[in-house]
Formats: structure tokens, C-alpha cells, sequence
């Protein structure tokens, strides 16, 4: 193997910190690029973690420090220009420095959907609805959860799919982890505000991952949260400051009016900036859902028609953080057969 083969890591969330550890691991030199002025991503935001309720603190924990001990790391920057060269890619950074390297993974992952585009949800209109991210927020801050008048909410509702599934929006792709996300919120608010209703609003429940029904189930039985299908029409505020609601309830087959006190929108994955930017600036594909689009969707995930380009993580469509760590590691062992490949058609 050529040991000293150097691999440029756009982004530091964690599908980028786990295939840098692993690329190291395996000998290759590695420069991690993060546009922010710490590792973690998205990760960073979130308090506790599906299924299990396990603090988000404890991944970026492990995480960091490995990746920190074993790779070049660069924080506050950004790439500018990427140019291929006589096999190679001239990388230029935000600070100035050229990289040159023998291979790029693109690991810039997602943002959330920008819920001010859902007007009729009413989000940057009335204080009292927030974002599933918001909500976050104060859990992990400690914040007890109140009305903007500062009031203990006697009713939460959670729209799921908000973003997600939208033909308006021309999203209509599912973004995984929105529905398991409002159970766990759901769940939380419930522990800290035993005597609130909770309500939460789906089109269809997809908790297709391990333990997730599990947790749907406890939602129902242990701590009462209410599920109504059925997509919101419309969100509106009353003289009280209350958001009623108005959707149609699908099971039952008759439109309902409700007033929550907190409405709270789970908003979906869209392609992140860096994302696009990476995808404009290699000249890689995308899919109908615009996030990056792989060689083969299911024996060459990792790979990009560029040679030498490589995707992992939610650069190329939703995941869940399980996910984005395992599809880390695969990436890492698809460059490390790539390089062996390339080395074997060399000598022949």
C-alpha cells in the first residue's frame, strides 16, 4: 500500500471525523476541512439520541479527540477551488493554503428546511410555533419549556413532515428521522410537563429503524401522547396567543379544529451549502431529491462518476447518525480499494 497517499475530508460532522479516523488507521495522510471552529456537525445541537436516550455528548466525545490525535485538522475553513491535475487535486482553502491531494470525500452533509417557506404553518409569524431544532435546543440548555408569554403549555402539538414529503416545496422525498424525532420530543416534554397533552400530527408514521416501534409504543402507553394522521392545512393564532390548528383526520374522516399552546415543526433535511457547492464545483450528479447522487445506489454508494471523488454521510441523501458513521466506515474502505486498484493496474 502506499502509505503516504493523502486524502482531503470536506466536512467535519461525524460521517467526516469517522472515515478520517479509519482512513488513518489504515496509513493514509489525511486533512480534515471544517467551515465552522469545532468538529461535530449537526450533532452538536442535540441533547439526547434515538432510541435509546443516549446523550448526543457522548459521540462527539469519542469522536473528536480520536480524530484530532490521528488527522491534520482544519477549522474556520473553507474550500474554495478544486482543480485536477495530472492525477491529482490542487485544493484551494479559505486561509490561502493549496492542498494537494490524491483523493476528496465529500462529507458536507445536510441543513434543516427552512420552515419560513411554510407559511401557512406560521413559523417566524407566531411566537408559539418553533422548530423540532428549537425545542432541541432547550433541552440541551436546560431551558424549561414555556409559551413566549413564559406560561407551562397545557397542549404541545408536533407537525411531522414539515419540508418532507411536499410537492409544494418540491421535496418529496422522506427525510427518516423526522418521526422518530417527534416521538422522542414528545416523550421528553411529556416528562417534563406530566399534565400537558401532547398531539402529534403525521401523514404516515415511519419508524423503520431498530427499537423504534418500541418507542412509538411507549410514547402511547407509558407517557399518553396522541397521534392524529393527518397532513396540518393550516396554523393560525387566536386572541390568546394560542395556534389553532386545522387539518383533516384521516382514520376518523373529519376535518378537526384544534388550539395548542406550542406548536412545534419537524422540519426535514435539504442538501447543505457545502453540499451544493462541492457537488457544482467536481461537476458531480444529483438526484431528483438534489442531494449527491452515487455511482450505484446499491453496490457503489460511495463512489462519484469523478475519479477519485467520494461521498459518505447525508451528502448523499438523509441518514440517521448510525447510519452516517457505518456509511463513514464504508467510504473509507471503498477509497483504500480504490488506491489498491490503482496500484495494481500500475504495475501491469
Amino acid at each position: 500500500m502506499h502509505t503516504r497517499k493523502h486524502i482531503v475530508v470536506i466536512g467535519g460532522g461525524v460521517a467526516g471525523m469517522e472515515s478520517a479516523i479509519h482512513l488513518c488507521d489504515m496509513g493514509y495522510e489525511v486533512t480534515l476541512v471544517e467551515k465552522q471552529d469545532q468538529l461535530g456537525g449537526h450533532v452538536l445541537k442535540w441533547d439526547f439520541l434515538f432510541p435509546d436516550h443516549r446523550p448526543a455528548y457522548e459521540i462527539t466525545n469519542e469522536l473528536c479527540p480520536a480524530v484530532e490525535e490521528k488527522a491534520n485538522i482544519k477549522l474556520q475553513t473553507e474550500v474554495k477551488n478544486i482543480v485536477k491535475q495530472n492525477g491529482h487535486f490542487e485544493v484551494a482553502l479559505s486561509d490561502g493554503e493549496i492542498l494537494t491531494a490524491d483523493a476528496l470525500l465529500v462529507a458536507t452533509g445536510f441543513d434543516l428546511f427552512d420552515a419560513h417557506k411554510k407559511e401557512e404553518y406560521g413559523y417566524g409569524i407566531y411566537d408559539n410555533v418553533i422548530t423540532a431544532a428549537e425545542l432541541e435546543e432547550r433541552f440541551q440548555n436546560k431551558i424549561p419549556i414555556r409559551t413566549a408569554a413564559g406560561k407551562k403549555p397545557a397542549r404541545v402539538g408536533f407537525v411531522h413532515c414539515v419540508g418532507s414529503r411536499d410537492e409544494k416545496v418540491g421535496n418529496e422525498y422522506c427525510s427518516k428521522v423526522c418521526c422518530v424525532t417527534a416521538v422522542k420530543q414528545a416523550m421528553r416534554v411529556k416528562e417534563s410537563l406530566p399534565g400537558c397533552e401532547v398531539f402529534c400530527f403525521y401523514m404516515d408514521l415511519r419508524m423503520f429503524g431498530r427499537y423504534f416501534e418500541d418507542l412509538y409504543r411507549e410514547a402511547q402507553e407509558k407517557w399518553g401522547v396522541q397521534f392524529i394522521r393527518g397532513r396540518l392545512s393550516e396554523a393560525a393564532e387566536d386572541i390568546d396567543h394560542r395556534i389553532i390548528v386545522k387539518l383533516e383526520d384521516t382514520l376518523a374522516g373529519r376535518p378537526l379544529r384544534m388550539a395548542v399552546d406550542l406548536l412545534v415543526l419537524l422540519t426535514g433535511f435539504v442538501p447543505s451549502e457545502g453540499t451544493k457547492r462541492m457537488a457544482a464545483m467536481l461537476n458531480l450528479p444529483l438526484g431528483n431529491d438534489r442531494f449527491i447522487k452515487p455511482s450505484d445506489e446499491h453496490l457503489r454508494r460511495n463512489l462519484t462518476p469523478v475519479p477519485g471523488v467520494f461521498v459518505t454521510g447525508a451528502s448523499s441523501g438523509p441518514r440517521s447518525i448510525s447510519e452516517s458513521i457505518s456509511d463513514a466506515r464504508a467510504a473509507a474502505l471503498e477509497i483504500a480499494a480504490w488506491f489498491n486498484h490503482q496500484t495494481q493496474h500500475a504495475v501491469k
